[in-house]
């Protein structure tokens, strides 16, 4: 039997990760107690046996990096993870994706951490509250947060009050009087960031701020940062007979489904009504969309040559980067 037992069936048993397995195998310090006595029962009711040269694999540590993260499906997302994908081929290490999903994403974050631990986390959008927190620092692994901020971890963030300062001092610049919003469905820092920085912006300027203005689609999905959710929210402002002037979109996938509402209802863009999107994802330089610039591919590649250099000093201070929005101005605002 044990010469037809492998690891994966040690790993189905233990209901843990194969990387998990073998650094058990090998005895890091990468798991926790609990992880280890688990696989450990597992590798004993087996009478697993591991070949040598899966030892010698084990023996690269580390090995795995875990990326967390709400969808790999978006544009915004998927940025990132180009950056990480390309950086990551010039270090000897692999990478498995954790779809945390959009809603409530810190509970499966701790879900898969009780799972056992890999060598390195990169934690897409995930805050930090003080049970994840502790569950963290019970590891040794390099942990760096990319979308949250916390004073312990390495990080990038994104400077999200900025951007929205910067959409409505754009409109206000070019004149607008009857600006407005349209939010995310659910409630985050990223998106009141934004929709705080917005509105400060337009209370500067001494502009009456319409509460009709400010809207939220009705599609769930991606937490409202999709085009469903853009398309639905032109609806409303129609249904509202309040359609602003001059539109801010929490994203740039919002804004493509606002465009295509707009012309529906017979609306031009940007003669009738301004769109601005955020992200300045890759199609919106071919739909002429104004956007705000995040750098998300070179966030990427930033993240994973910090975690290089985690990797051999693990023992440095946390080094935290703010990274600064950009108004890209194109046709349709």
């Amino acid at each position: 039997m044990s010469k037809k037992t492998t690891i994966y069936d040690v790993a189905k048993k233990a209901n843990v990760a194969i990387s998990t397995v073998s650094r058990v195998l090998n005895d890091s310090p990468y798991v926790s107690h609990e992880t280890k006595t688990k696989v450990q029962k597992a590798i004993d009711e087996l009478d697993f046996r591991p070949q040598v040269n899966a030892r010698k694999l084990a023996k690269r540590e580390p090995q795995m990096i875990a990326v967390a993260v709400p969808t790999f499906t978006t544009p915004f997302f998927n940025e990132v993870l180009k950056g990480v994908k390309d950086e990551i081929k010039d270090i000897d290490l692999d990478f498995i994706i954790y779809n945390t999903g959009s809603v409530n994403p810190e509970e499966q974050f701790k879900k898969f951490l009780e799972r056992g631990i890999p060598d390195a986390i990169l934690a897409f959008s995930i805050e930090i509250d003080d049970e994840i927190h502790r569950i963290l620092k019970s590891f040794t692994s390099p942990v760096i947060l990319i979308g949250a901020n916390h004073s312990h971890y390495n990080y990038f963030y994104w400077d999200n009050y900025q951007g929205g300062y910067l959409a409505a001092e754009h409109f206000v610049k070019k004149g607008y009087k009857k600006i407005g919003m349209i939010r995310s469905h659910s409630k985050s820092q990223i998106s009141d960031e934004r929709e705080q920085g917005f509105r400060d912006a337009l209370k500067k300027h001494n502009l009456e701020m319409d509460e009709n203005y400010f809207v939220s689609g009705i599609t769930t999905k991606h937490a409202g940062f999709s085009e469903e959710a853009g398309y639905e929210a032109i609806k409303i402002y129609r249904d509202r007979e309040a359609i602003p002037e001059a539109i801010f979109c929490s994203n740039d996938a919002q804004a493509i489904g606002a465009i295509h509402a707009l012309k529906e209802i017979g609306k031009r863009v940007p003669e009738d009504v301004a769109i601005m999107g955020y992200d300045n994802i890759k199609i919106s330089r071919f739909l002429g969309l104004t956007t705000i610039d995040q750098k998300m591919y070179d966030v990427g590649i930033k993240a994973i040559k910090r975690l290089a250099e985690l990797i051999k000093d693990p023992d440095q201070e946390p080094k935290q980067s703010i990274i600064k929005p950009i108004l890209i101005e194109r046709e349709t605002a």
